[in-house]
């Protein structure tokens, strides 16, 4: 089995005037995504997904990728980015390229899982000596709200959490970091929303300096924070550093690094408490799953990020599934935290024929092969991004 076409397809949806969201960084009009269309010489297509600008992307993957992919078995697709690293010297590391393999990537274990009639989740769990106790791979986790967006009709940020909460939501993550009042009001906002007993994230999007970072995570700590994201810009490396030394809340972050090489440099310095790579963008299921890795070998939390259509929703999830439990047993629990973006979104809602389910408290893992969806190919027209601007 070889793979005979790949196609990319740009995805873009404005949304409507006067709903503008974001973080503490900025604010979007636009939710987009790159879709990429595999298919073998047998007729069997696979699915894939990049985070970043589609226009681009699909450029990357015609420019660059595609001589990687026509004629390659899916099987072969754990040495896809490293062949792109040796092969290229020169752009195979930057992240829109990482970006665009990233879609390949997830494609062609799309095209694995079917062929071998399993789904994704299991076969990263499976090719790995120490997932879990007992070699299983977990057929749920425990989806939380990413939620409570700034946004540009200054709404109420205990409207978005009451709706989380209405829906079950056990846990939830925030947008902060837009001065530390306001980080505190959003934060016991929420808190007092999810009750005492849920774990509650916050993300600042690398707005503010390390003291000023300390002081906000210091202020917050009191209401039992699971882990504090981003809190400085991800070039800031030595503003982890001085965190790490300064506050208690564990720190996140890894959305926006791209390569093992970065991560490896927030794993091996302990700039981190919780890594987490998107497979969107940091080189897809194979490159996520070499970060994981190098997260567990050295004792490091591994939780997704999770930003996309529904494609990239599914193989987000699929990986969550696969990280080892290390080192905890079942004495100790430690469910899968995954992100859940609440906001208004429908090349993520209405992209899959059968959308994912977060409500509830849980979220169950496809066990149909590869990624276990079928993409609904009229809502992909309907967003196709025209090939002029």
């Amino acid at each position: 089995m070889e793979v005979a076409s790949i196609e990319a397809i740009p995805l873009s949806y404005s949304l409507p005037e006067g709903r503008r969201f974001g973080g503490s960084r900025g604010i979007t009009d636009t939710r987009a995504a790159t879709l990429v269309r595999v298919e073998t010489r047998d007729g069997l297509v696979g699915w894939g997904e990049a985070f970043a600008p589609p226009r681009t992307i699909a450029t990357a993957i015609e420019e660059i990728v595609a001589p990687y992919i026509v004629g390659r078995s899916p099987h072969a697709v754990e040495t896809l980015t490293t062949d792109l690293y040796a092969g290229d010297y020169h752009f195979g590391r930057g992240p829109v390229v990482h970006s665009a393999v990233s879609a390949a990537d997830i494609a062609l274990w799309d095209l694995k899982g079917k062929a071998v009639g399993e789904p994704i989740s299991r076969l990263l769990g499976t090719s790995s000596s120490d997932v879990f106790i007992d070699g299983s791979v977990p057929s749920e986790v425990v989806p939380y709200a990413s939620t409570m967006y700034i946004t540009e009709w200054g709404e109420d940020p205990k409207t978005p959490m009451t709706e989380a909460a209405e829906e079950g939501f056990t846990a939830a993550k925030i947008k902060i970091g837009c001065g530390i009042d306001d980080d505190i009001r959003r934060v016991r906002t929420a808190r007092d929303v999810l009750g005492e007993d849920a774990d509650l994230m916050v993300d600042f999007n690398g707005n503010y300096r390390p003291k000023q970072a300390a002081k906000a995570i210091n202020a917050i700590e009191q209401y039992d924070i699971t882990w504090a994201e981003e809190p400085v810009p991800p070039e800031n490396l030595s503003g982890y550093r001085e965190l790490s030394e300064r506050v208690n809340v564990p720190i996140a972050a890894g959305e926006a690094h791209f390569n093992r090489f970065e991560f490896k440099q927030l794993i091996d310095d302990r700039l981190i408490d919780v890594v987490q790579p998107n497979v969107t963008h940091c080189g897809g299921l194979s490159e996520a799953r070499f970060i994981a890795k190098l997260a567990t070998t050295e004792n490091v939390v591994v939780r997704p990020h999770v930003w996309n259509g529904g494609v990239g929703l599914v193989a987000a999830l699929h990986f969550a599934a696969s990280i080892p439990s290390y080192p905890h047993a079942g004495a100790l629990p430690n469910p899968m935290l995954f992100e859940f973006d609440r906001s208004e979104n429908p090349i993520r809602e209405e992209l899959l024929v059968e959308p994912l389910d977060p409500t509830g408290g849980e979220l169950a893992v496809p066990s149909d092969p590869g990624l276990g969806i079928n993409v609904d190919e009229n809502t992909v027209d309907r967003f196709r991004l025209e090939d002029d601007p």
